[in-house]
């Protein structure tokens, strides 16, 4: 009741602020109802200004007048401002205003609360966070943030997205740039309505972009990423300093020539450890079995700990600091079995990537900062063996959603050079499956299942196995196996560490209902476990390109032996669906009074047109009407 009061507050307090203030109807070429329709939130106004002082320090100054319509844009109400070392917070203010524009508050000192933006796997950073709440009930209500930032790191200039989330609208925006008049802006602009205009004062060159009456952009069902439907600007330095290490952004090979110089003389090792290494690989039988020998004593001796500091968020620990401790980490685990693999004849390079499942690639033709982790590259005869070096499970040369299929950053002697990860495709990412179920005369029966899952389909089991006890293990079960009403009598896990890693999971099931009895009539639906069931709403025209970020290849084989006493009275007949997406076939054999059932589905990854998403939709429907097929059963007469 109260979030429906809430609503209807929010749509009778729209109407009579619209009416009460007609002076802030007019936005431009749209008005405010209709910025407002399907959004949670206006942008009112937005400020960025950047002011370059020298590459070694600059200055962020941002000020925002934001109108919050319901209470799913509540969060736009904080305001939350990282600082570290290198960055100072010299200001911030904050007014609360109620739907007719009154000041209801005005930030104050000890509103602000200044928290350590430690994480739980830090042993050290000096990173902090300011937070500023304006919060409200009553729908809607207007605040307005202003911060200044002086920063004495100049890797990083503006990110430029004024639309960066789906039922936000944006009245006016702009983003300027200031830099001294003899050096060089580099950006990159992407769905701006306008470019960049150029200006010049007596100290700086200007460059200044503006954005007004953006409507709300949704993300359409396997649509592209919202970065890539909304005005975004990239901006970079040519020339940075931080911590007193200068460096160049103008190509990839520079910036990798600034990080192989912070990682210079950082791969030392005791020359006990050395001979440890050496004595453990040496009857390895190939380079790949070193590497594997290597890693495996890396991920059993040490553990992942952040330590950020200054420079150090960038530089890695010596080898011989981790070698000695037993932590690091990305960049001092990536340093340390990179100086061990050496210490046994493997070269490897130090790779930047930007990490993450769900992440999108990096802008390959903008050299700039864009990277968030640190893994390692093992180039071998045929391909390249990547190491994830923070994790103490992770199988050796495996990338996966993680890391997988996007470009890194190696970092060699003669400076940066990108490369593409592993990327998987169906055949890596599998979900093997055989069931035998034997039936009774309720339609209740057992059942035994073995399903092996390959490559990316394996993660969330592998994290099951990894982070949960027995007895949380067997509750994740129930809640995600999807079967008739079933019980669990037995399962067990197990697991192989391969490039493409797998994991085999084992059950025994007591299946109740698993066929309908009705008359003298038996229903069974022989697809037992792999039902498709969604499908992404259908509009009327697309407008965007049709975006599948995974492929993959699942294969049931369903054998049940029925009850004596019951003979065929209906068999489908055998399916298959082909697409640009994919390909589907169902069969089923009866033998007797024995069932058989085979699923096939292998699903492409790719970029489509959008005129191709109504096949996608017909697609599924598809899949899901076979998966429904039913074998009917009649009790023969005696």
């Amino acid at each position: 009741m109260l979030r429906t009061n809430r609503k209807y507050n929010w749509l009778g307090a729209l109407v009579c602020w619209l009416l009460l203030a007609p002076q802030v109807l007019t936005a431009g070429n749209a008005t405010l109802a209709e910025l407002s329709k399907e959004a949670n939130v206006v942008i009112r106004s937005e400020e960025t200004v950047f002011t370059v002082n020298s590459i070694s320090s600059g200055t962020l100054r941002f000020k925002t007048r934001i109108t919050i319509l319901n209470e799913n844009g509540d969060h736009r109400a904080t305001l939350y401002v990282p600082y570290n070392k290198m960055s100072k917070v010299s200001s911030i203010s904050g007014t609360l205003y109620d739907r007719f524009g009154n000041r209801l508050k005005k930030l104050k000192n000890s509103d602000i609360k200044d928290i350590s933006a430690i994480s739980s796997i830090s042993v050290y950073e000096d990173s902090r966070v300011k937070i500023a709440s304006l919060e409200y009930s009553v729908y809607p209500y207007t605040v307005e943030f202003e911060y200044e930032v002086a920063r004495s790191n100049m890797m990083f200039y503006p990110r430029w997205i004024p639309q960066d989330e789906e039922n936000l609208s944006v009245e006016k925006a702009s983003l300027q740039v200031q830099v001294p008049v003899a050096s060089k802006l580099r950006y990159l602009e992407s769905n701006v309505p306008e470019k960049a205009r150029l200006s010049q004062n007596a100290t700086h060159q200007i460059y200044t972009w503006e954005v007004s009456n953006l409507k709300p952009v949704n993300r359409e069902p396997y649509g592209p990423g919202f970065s890539e439907l909304v005005p975004m600007v990239l901006t970079a330095p040519g020339e940075f300093e931080v911590d007193g290490y200068r460096g160049s952004m103008e190509t990839w090979k520079d910036f990798g020539l600034w990080q192989s110089k912070l990682n210079e003389g950082r791969g030392q090792l005791p020359a006990e450890t050395v001979a440890k290494l050496q004595q453990l690989t040496a009857n390895a039988k190939s380079t790949e079995e070193k590497v594997r020998l290597v890693y495996d004593y890396m991920q059993g001796k040490t553990r992942y700990v952040s330590i950020q500091l200054g420079i150090g968020g960038w530089q890695p620990f010596e080898a011989s600091f981790v070698d000695s401790k037993g932590y690091g980490d990305c960049k001092a685990l990536s340093n340390y079995t990179q100086a061990m693999l050496q210490a046994v004849g493997v070269a490897s390079f130090y790779a930047l990537i930007n990490a993450g499942e769900g992440t999108p690639d990096i802008r390959t033709d903008f050299p700039s900062s864009q990277f968030n982790h640190v893994i390692l590259s093992v180039p071998m005869a045929q391909d390249t063996m990547w190491l994830e070096c923070t994790s103490q499970t992770e199988a050796a040369g495996y990338n996966g959603s993680f890391t997988g299929d996007r470009h890194a950053l190696l970092i060699t002697p003669e400076g940066g050079k990108l490369v593409k990860t592993t990327a998987y495709g169906a055949t890596d990412n599998q979900q093997i499956r055989s069931i035998q179920v034997k039936l009774d005369e309720t339609g209740s029966g057992t059942a035994t299942v073995r399903t092996r899952y390959t490559g990316i389909q394996q993660e969330t089991r592998d994290r099951v196995i990894t982070n949960r006890k027995p007895e949380d293990q067997r509750k994740w079960l129930y809640e995600n196996i999807t079967a008739p009403p079933f019980e669990i009598s037995k399962y067990n896990f197990t697991q192989q560490k391969e490039r493409v890693p797998s994991v085999t999971e084992n059950l025994e099931l007591s299946l109740r209902q698993c066929a309908t009895l009705s008359g003298k009539r038996l229903f069974l639906n022989p697809n037992l476990m792999s039902k498709w069931t969604h499908v992404p709403n259908q509009k009327e025209k697309r407008l965007t390109d049709v975006v599948r970020v995974m492929a993959y290849l699942d294969v049931d084989t369903v054998e049940i032996e029925m009850p004596a006493g019951y003979s065929v009275e209906y068999l489908p007949r055998a399916i298959q669906h082909t697409s640009v997406f994919g390909e589907y076939s169902a069969s089923v054999k009866v033998d007797g009074q024995r069932v058989t059932y085979m699923r096939r589905m292998q699903m492409h990854k790719g970029r489509f047109a959008p005129d191709t998403y109504a096949q996608l939709v017909e697609f599924y429907n598809n899949v899901i009407k076979a998966d429904a097929e039913q074998v009917v059963f009649v009790k023969n007469v005696q």
